[in-house]
């Protein structure tokens, strides 16, 4: 057997791509068809394809480079780890500097009374890992039958057996029997596009309620915990008002189940504070991270685990059967840390918070003036724009639900920013280290997509000819 000589130009690539490569989420017959976008290398807020088009990274990669592509001290990090120490594992009663250093760097910027973490490879393995690891809480301090997780329609919790059966999401749940046994639903906090004619006040209540109804539904002697995003990254960056998470932490609290913040997403500065929960106002008793704490550099995720759950595994729970090859790997956590540094060195989390969030929110706005947006929000630097044919009514798009989010998304990639399509609504999360000027230029570059989105739907007879 002989090894396939390196390609060298585009058109290589997208050969081998479609001859080898199964694309994750993507449907391969059609993408082939196509034909790939090759993206070569990265610097700053871009990056930059085969092709030699520089685009705006506004997705961070995928939610993850938010510290920017490019940084030598992450990468000389990573490297002068695997020189000394290429990999261990954290089983057999050992540990190494990065992992010890890490877990306590982590629990320094965590929540009050989150001491504890344990380490995965990525988000859905921590979201797997908080399934076992609250069940087996549970059944050690006595109460076996407290197994039953409450979740979210719409939510995304990684995509794992487990991960995806916590998500709300009906095209993972049509593919590979799920979801799995255990999960009852919760309505999502989603104004916008549920909230009818209540105030966003009034419908945070009522969401955060049907919480309550999940729980007792299934009965409070039997729900380990309820997970939630403080905001939902996939499902749409949808931001709940700010009477649901308070309102959702009492009704949990009251019903002694635990609270689970998925902080793959909004971890690590995203909102402005270190944690979404944190700027969302509640206290969970436990939190799973990935992307953001390595900056995409290197895979990584985890829990951080609270006194109560800690304390119950550590006093009463004996072995606990659960780990990764990968759990803790040194490179990883050379990336954590060095990420951590930067942010810290360099205040990132403030600047999203005081600096360049509040500039870039000003601007994206504004975009609600223009006729195809029927809302413009955004936290931090987590934003989105509901895209419908009339505002008033929050109507939506004549024929499939996401055409024109997904015709919008393509004609953003070919102006040079990444934005990405979900339903009929355009969202967006660019590094921290953005400058004022390059989102100036995001901006006008999304009002071009919009006005150009705007004539294309026109000119497909997408407007619905009701609402012209």
């Amino acid at each position: 057997m002989t090894s396939s000589p390196r390609a060298n130009s585009t058109a290589q690539w997208r050969h081998l791509d479609a001859a080898h490569h199964l694309h994750p989420f993507s449907d391969t017959k059609a993408l082939n068809a196509e034909g790939v976008r090759v993206i070569t290398r990265a610097e700053g807020a871009y990056i930059f394809d085969s092709e030699g088009h520089k685009i705006l990274d506004g997705m961070s990669g995928l939610w993850c480079s938010a510290v920017g592509h490019g940084r030598g001290a992450i990468v000389d990090a990573i490297a002068d780890q695997l020189r000394q120490l290429d990999y261990y594992n954290t089983f057999f009663k050992t540990t190494h500097p990065g992992a010890a250093e890490l877990s306590a760097a982590i629990a320094a910027v965590a929540p009050a009374g989150m001491e504890h973490v344990f380490f995965t490879s990525g988000g859905s393995e921590a979201v797997d890992t908080v399934i076992r690891m609250v069940r087996h809480y549970w059944a050690s301090v006595g109460k076996p039958d407290k197994t039953v997780f409450v979740a979210r329609h719409n939510a995304y919790h990684g995509s794992t057996m487990g991960g995806a059966s916590l998500g709300g999401m009906a095209p993972m749940h049509a593919q590979g029997g799920l979801p799995i046994p255990g999960i009852v639903r919760a309505a999502q906090p989603y104004w916008w596009a549920e909230g009818g004619d209540l105030s966003p006040e009034d419908f945070g209540l009522k969401a955060a309620r049907d919480v309550a109804r999940a729980i007792d539904a299934a009965g409070a002697d039997n729900v380990a915990a309820f997970i939630g995003e403080p905001i939902q990254g996939a499902g749409g960056v949808i931001i709940p008002p700010a009477t649901y998470w308070p309102e959702v932490q009492k009704i949990c609290r009251e019903r002694d189940v635990l609270l689970v913040s998925d902080e793959v997403i909004c971890g690590f500065g995203r909102t402005g504070e270190w944690f979404g929960c944190q700027y969302m106002g509640f206290t969970p008793d436990l939190i799973t991270f990935a992307k953001g704490v390595t900056a995409g550099y290197f895979p990584l995720g985890g829990v951080i685990v609270g006194d109560r759950v800690a304390q119950g595994l550590i006093e009463h729970g004996g072995d606990f059967n659960h780990g990764f090859t990968y759990s803790g790997h040194p490179g990883g956590c050379a990336a954590a840390l060095a990420t951590l540094k930067i942010m810290q060195d360099e205040d990132l989390v403030a600047r999203v918070k005081c600096d360049i969030g509040p500039y870039l929110q000003q601007r994206w706005r504004a975009l609600a003036d223009h006729p195809l947006v029927g809302e413009a929000r955004m936290v931090g630097l987590i934003g989105a724009l509901e895209l419908t044919p009339h505002k008033a009514t929050r109507a939506k798009f004549s024929g499939e639900e996401g055409t024109v989010g997904q015709l919008a998304r393509d004609i953003s990639f070919r102006e040079g920013l990444v934005m990405r399509a979900v339903r009929d609504s355009l969202i967006l999360a660019p590094p921290f280290t953005l400058s004022e000027p390059e989102a100036d230029e995001l901006i006008a570059t999304a009002r071009r997509v919009l006005d150009a989105t705007l004539a294309e739907v026109r000119l497909r007879g997408l407007w619905g000819a009701d609402l012209v």
